[in-house]
């Protein structure tokens, strides 16, 4: 494979001169903030991990019952968390990697805010029942257009940013980057097109067919763009950082960019597989999943191939540790879903917990631990420090939440295969052998499983959270010194 020098931008060289040419206060901003949301998002989580168990836990309360709740747990994780992210991370690379600062420094400050107002009338909204009903798009107009508002303010921050680099060469994750960001602008003002009959209520201007069509193609193209293109950005960026090693191959990059997002646009119909969309779309979306298995590898082997020569560092620092599972786990799931998108093991898989074991290897196995690395990486030097305040706490965390995604994920492949042949299976006159509360209480264990789990990766929020407030206190630090990355 191409072999390419590290990047100059990549360099800790003249850093300091940099601090007062960049603005990193919006960036340490998102980065705090996406810590908070990791955990609440997941709190909630835990919450309605554990009413699948004890349902007697929403207490009667309407607000706290398992529907309203769920959406409000996935809007937190994914664009709360996630999103801040995002922010954080794209705002910090494209200066370092553009040798200039932030194109307006108060649209960056409104794109922060901004944000945080709209998960703020997400946790309100939501509980109080109001919901569009689309999965992950569930927030009611007003909001839509908050959102839609603040997405343009951050394409031109970006985009802008890109435009007055001092720099000719444009580095590949400003290229996920770009595209994360003009493509789900495009999904949610599509996806959100509605006629609103009051403040707090509208319907989509789709029918039908075409409404579950649309909303799928937003739905998967959420997940490549928002929860895989995005976080790759940060993986070409911050690998090869904190390995203090090139890029395995920036042609392969290149081909992996331009691959992936060719090709994930036409996936979403595997969602709807054996309803009323025309077998040709169904089809379709088949196989360009099952496409996507190549680009989703070649990114995969280009970033733990990057740690050839640095392998020896495993040992001592555990931000590699996150990047390596991160990257393990993105590619067991996106073999894992082109897999699932078989309509043979679709019929199978549908609809049963393996579908929900399948998205959290992807959700906190990989954009979960890629987002914890990026951030302990990144906030030492936004706060003038070498490291964060304890490397023992990180080595917590990492095998904290490294066997809680173990035993959630494990849990719910087991119970998803299990629910399937329970639902399929007959007698010999045709009748069903299982009834669904037979399947439902041959789950339980399994869900006991899920909620340890996820009570281990909420726990690994709550140690980051610490040690995120230590080290921007400047309190002394504790143990195991690492150097700093190159």
């Amino acid at each position: 494979m191409t072999t390419l020098a590290v990047p100059a931008t990549l360099t800790s060289s003249n850093e300091a001169i940099r601090q007062d040419t960049y603005n990193d206060k919006v960036v340490k901003q998102f980065a705090v903030m996406t810590v908070v949301w990791g955990i609440v998002g997941m709190a909630v989580g835990a919450l309605i991990a554990a009413q699948l168990y004890w349902p007697e836990l929403n207490f009667g309360i309407p607000w706290l019952s398992y529907g309203r709740l769920r959406p409000l747990h996935t809007n937190a994780v994914i664009f709360a968390f996630g999103g801040s992210a995002l922010f954080a991370t794209s705002y910090h690379v494209v200066q370092r990697t553009c040798h200039v600062r932030l194109l307006s420094d108060r649209l960056a400050a409104f794109t922060f805010w901004g944000w945080q107002a709209v998960i703020v009338l997400a946790a309100i909204t939501l509980p109080a029942g109001m919901t569009s009903g689309k999965e992950y798009a569930e927030l009611e107009w007003p909001i839509d257009l908050l959102i839609a508002v603040v997405w343009v303010s951050y394409a031109i921050v970006f985009l802008g940013t890109l435009v007055k680099r001092r720099v000719s060469h444009i580095y590949v994750a400003n290229w996920f980057f770009a595209a994360f960001i003009i493509t789900v602008a495009v999904l949610h003002i599509v996806n959100s097109a509605e006629i609103p009959v009051s403040a707090t209520k509208s319907y989509s201007i789709y029918a039908g067919t075409v409404d579950a069509m649309v909303q799928w193609w937003y739905g998967h193209n959420a997940v490549g763009f928002f929860l895989t293109a995005g976080f790759l950005g940060m993986m070409y960026y911050f690998v090869p950082k904190q390995a203090g090693r090139p890029v395995y191959s920036y042609r392969l990059s290149i081909v992996h960019f331009w691959a992936l997002i060719s090709i994930y646009m036409w996936a979403g119909p595997h969602h709807l597989h054996y309803t009323t969309l025309p077998d040709w779309a169904q089809s379709l979306g088949m196989v360009f999943s099952l496409i996507l298995l190549a680009p989703s590898w070649g990114g995969m082997i280009n970033g733990l191939m990057t740690l050839s020569g640095a392998w020896h560092k495993l040992r001592t620092d555990p931000i590699l540790k996150f990047m390596v599972v991160a990257l393990s786990f993105y590619g067991m799931s996106t073999f894992e879903g082109p897999m699932m998108s078989i309509k043979t093991v679709n019929a199978l898989s549908h609809y049963t917990d393996w579908t929900i074991g399948h998205v959290h290897s992807g959700a906190l196995g990989w954009v979960a631990m890629i987002t914890i690395a990026c951030i302990y990486s990144m906030l030492p030097r936004l706060v003038g420090k070498t490291q964060m305040w304890s490397i023992r706490l990180i080595d917590w965390h990492f095998w904290t939440t490294t066997i809680g995604v173990v035993l959630y994920v494990a849990s719910m492949w087991i119970a998803g295969v299990m629910q399937g042949l329970m639902w399929r299976a007959t007698n010999d006159d045709g009748s069903l052998t299982y009834s669904f509360v037979e399947s439902l209480n041959a789950t339980y264990p399994y869900y006991a499983v899920r909620l340890l789990g996820g009570l281990m990766v909420l726990g690994g929020m709550i140690m980051m959270a610490v040690n995120v407030a230590k080290t921007m206190a400047g309190e002394a630090r504790t143990v195991n010194v690492i150097p700093e990355p190159a």
